[in-house]
């Protein structure tokens, strides 16, 4: 993934500048482009270069859970913060089972050794790790922060609403689908979900933070509209804490707050111009996420979504709501096209139907997950399995949709022919339609 990212991380950085200028088209905007372009490059290639451990030897104290415990194999990875300094954990045997009922936020009491690990492809590097933690003792915990508190109590809860519910891969899916937590899909789950283009719903997006604020939409407009302002705000920033701020949510939880602020300042800004000072805001105040593929992946579909969707939308034959959902979709998939091929080395053919059959029932769960799951964890499980089950039957439509069309999708010379026959049927489709005389 670095091999790319360092030919083409910081350049992003350029291109998304480079995005503003064209909107604005003025010299104004394009002298701050360049600068925040350069600014942007230079924070960037130092951020890269000082991903260094200041400290190492032995550490026996307190300890920061950085990220989720995620299971690798037979281990468990367990990101620690040291002394201001992420450090990557593995755990092993009696270890691993300790260190995967950890939650991020908590503070840990661990004794071991920091050390310089090897990371020639920058994986950890990008999560701000800087080196590897040597694990010997894992013991004492403290819930952390109120915010930490408060977000690891939402998680636990849809967590247990979907365990009453639902088996575990399938609840599993559910936390990936509402808050992003996909520390628990098995690998054959998240391989179909890869081959089937469905990897993007087990990601927040802006798609959960719009659901999130048109379910508060009721309260919110009750609200004089500086107050509306502060509350939606602080809601973005409440789902992001509890989404752990992935790169995809902080890209759309930041483009909601922008577009919160335009709407109060009685303006209209344009989706790509939201995007891009996005995008420039958050490369500036962490220029590691311009390596990160989950933040290519996030804006390329956004991207796609503003640009090509509705382009496509209006030259597709058909109703208007299936001309939007085909548009959307597709504008969504050559938005991840470059990103997918560098960082995947393939782009699934059968992506564009997966989509437009999972992704409604997917934004179903999404909507109604959060406030379901947060009720049923109250309840006796007959009750909580009875609320939990248009979710449960939304999570099993997606599974399924992941299963089939992973199985439909080719490999190999298969795949090849397979993407060519397709831009043959489109550039026939396209010289029939211009020959074609218009009536």
């Amino acid at each position: 993934m670095v091999a790319v990212g360092t030919r083409l991380g910081l350049p992003a950085a350029f291109a998304v500048t480079a995005l503003v200028a064209v909107v604005g088209r003025r010299p104004g905007p394009v002298a701050v482009c360049a600068t925040l372009a350069v600014a942007s490059a230079s924070l960037g290639a130092h951020a890269w270069a000082s991903a260094v451990p200041r400290h190492l030897g032995p550490y026996t104290g307190w300890a920061t859970v950085a990220a989720d415990p995620l299971a690798v194999g037979s281990g468990t990875r367990l990101t620690l913060e040291v002394q201001h300094e992420r450090f990557d954990a593995w755990a092993y045997g009696a270890l691993a089972g300790k260190a995967m009922q950890r939650q991020a936020g908590e503070l840990v009491w661990v004794a071991g050794e920091r050390m310089v690990a090897p990371d020639p492809r920058g994986f950890a590097r990008v999560r701000h790790v800087v080196g590897r933690f040597r694990l010997d003792v894992l013991a004492d915990v403290l819930p952390g922060s109120p915010l930490a508190r408060a977000g690891n109590r939402v998680r636990g809860a849809l967590q247990r609403a979907a365990a009453v519910s639902m088996s575990p891969h399938h609840a599993a899916l559910f936390t990936g689908l509402v808050i992003g937590d996909d520390t628990r899909q098995p690998d054959w789950m998240v391989q179909q979900f890869r081959r089937a283009g469905l990897s993007h719903l087990t990601a927040v997006s802006g798609q959960n933070v719009a659901f999130l604020l048109a379910a508060a939409l009721p309260l919110l407009r009750r609200l004089r509209p500086w107050w509306r302002w502060g509350a939606t705000v602080a809601l973005i920033g409440w789902f992001m804490s509890i989404t752990r701020f992935e790169p995809s949510v902080l890209r759309a939880g930041t483009m909601a707050a922008l577009a919160a602020t335009a709407y109060v300042l009685g303006r209209d800004p344009r989706p790509v111009r939201l995007v891009s000072l996005a995008v420039i805001g958050l490369v500036l105040l962490d220029p590691l996420l311009a390596y990160s593929v989950g933040f290519w992946l996030s804006v390329g579909a956004t991207v796609g979504v503003c640009v090509v969707g509705p382009w496509c939308a209006a030259r597709l034959p058909g109703p208007p709501w299936l001309r939007l959902s085909v548009g959307v979709t597709v504008g969504a998939q050559a938005g991840v096209l470059l990103p997918s091929l560098l960082a995947f080395g393939r782009v699934p053919l059968v992506s564009v139907a997966a989509n437009l059959a999972a992704v409604p029932v997917a934004g179903f769960v999404m909507f109604y997950g959060l406030p379901a799951g947060l009720l049923a964890s109250f309840l006796p499980p007959w009750a909580a399995s009875a609320v939990m089950l248009p979710a449960t039957v939304g999570t099993r439509w997606t599974a399924t949709v992941a299963a089939v069309a992973s199985s439909a999708e080719p490999s190999g010379a298969a795949a090849v022919v397979a993407w060519v026959a397709v831009g043959v049927a489109v550039a026939a489709c396209a010289i029939l339609r211009r020959s074609c005389p218009r009536t």
